[in-house]
């Protein structure tokens, strides 16, 4: 595939969404000695509490043993809902020390095989001979991909009103517009700039489901990173492009970022946007539409903590178990969607034996 490949450097969004965590020199923790009775509570309470997942959490933090280091890489759509799990996990594991960083689904998958970082984040299923070498997938989060243009778009207002058809997008991402007006159907000679990913990554994969094809099959000028895509369409008054909730939306404000406009799906491709539609105005109420199914899947899809294989270092398992339970409180207000009771005791159950 012939792509245009356009770096990301926009500043803002490096400080913000792609840096690592820093890495802080933690004091050894010095285990104090507990009397035989309270040693023998503790193992009761452990013991107790095996089938409960977030007590078992507790005990381990009541227990104030966990360090060590977690490292973890991938995917960009995973890695603000990340950094917040990072943050709280050590408010209770202080002693646990994290280095996390962006660069793609791909990077996620590839960094965890190799044995490079011990969690990958991947935003798409993951692929039979990725699990046959090894990696272990644990859903973690719900998010969405969706379409957005510039803000200021000369043809923004009907845009929103017929919004976007499956073989509309699938023929803007096969470079078969020119003009706003051969996509809309008017007589618009407004020119179409088309923006993809140009890394290995989940969003684009995802997007690219939704096509009925794959991301290699997207035709496109290619941007590295979701941050890198968003900041491309909001420099182009006539740019497309696709980003997931985090990276379209502003998590203060809950609408979209300034210089972005999130284009509807003409799900049944009647032409408009129906009232039943139209539910972009705010990452909650969108969330809300995917968590009625509203909102198709894709580009709705899981978003995976990946090991290679069953995790053995205790604070990674910590850290999973954590996010499995508590961490799903956090998921709302960071812009993506928890997962049902069910599906969590099922990921769970992968953690340990």
């Amino acid at each position: 595939m012939d792509k245009k490949i356009v770096p990301f450097v926009d500043k803002k969004f490096v400080d913000k969404k792609i840096v690592r965590l820093p890495i802080r020199r933690q004091k050894k923790f010095v285990a104090m000695k507990k009397t035989s009775l309270l040693l023998s509570i503790g193992v009761l309470l452990l013991a107790s509490c095996s089938s409960a997942p977030k007590k078992r959490h507790l005990v381990g933090e009541a227990a104030g043993g966990l360090s060590g280091e977690v490292q973890i890489s991938g995917a960009f759509a995973l890695y603000p809902m990340a950094v917040r799990w990072v943050e709280e996990f050590r408010k209770l594991h202080p002693n646990v020390r994290f280095d996390v960083s962006g660069g793609g689904a791909g990077k996620g998958m590839t960094d965890v095989l190799a044995g490079v970082v011990d969690i990958g984040m991947v935003s798409r299923e993951l692929y039979p001979e990725e699990v046959a070498k090894g990696a272990l997938g644990f859903a973690a989060v719900k998010d969405a991909v969706v379409p957005t243009v510039n803000a200021t778009n000369p043809d923004l207002e009907l845009l929103q009103k017929v919004g976007l058809k499956r073989e509309v997008a699938r023929q803007l991402w096969d470079e078969q517009f020119k003009t706003w007006g051969e996509a809309l159907g008017t007589g618009s000679r407004t020119p179409v700039h088309v923006f993809t990913r140009s890394d290995a990554c989940g969003a684009a994969e995802t997007f690219a489901a939704w096509l009925g094809v794959k991301q290699e099959n997207l035709k496109a000028t290619a941007v590295f990173g979701d941050p890198g895509l968003a900041d491309a369409v909001r420099k182009d008054r006539v740019g497309i492009g696709y980003n997931n909730i985090s990276y379209a939306y502003d998590q203060s404000s809950k609408r979209p970022f300034e210089g972005l406009a999130v284009i509807p799906l003409d799900v049944n491709g009647n032409g408009q946007v129906d009232a039943e539609e139209n539910f972009y105005a705010t990452s909650e109420t969108l969330i809300a539409a995917i968590n009625e199914g509203k909102y198709p899947s894709p580009p709705a899809r899981d978003l995976y903590l990946v090991t290679n294989g069953r995790p053995t270092k205790p604070e990674v398992a910590a850290f999973l178990r954590y996010v499995l339970a508590e961490g799903q409180q956090y998921a709302g207000e960071t812009g993506y969607i928890g997962l049902s009771k069910e599906k969590l005791e099922r990921e769970l159950s992968k953690v340990e034996p």
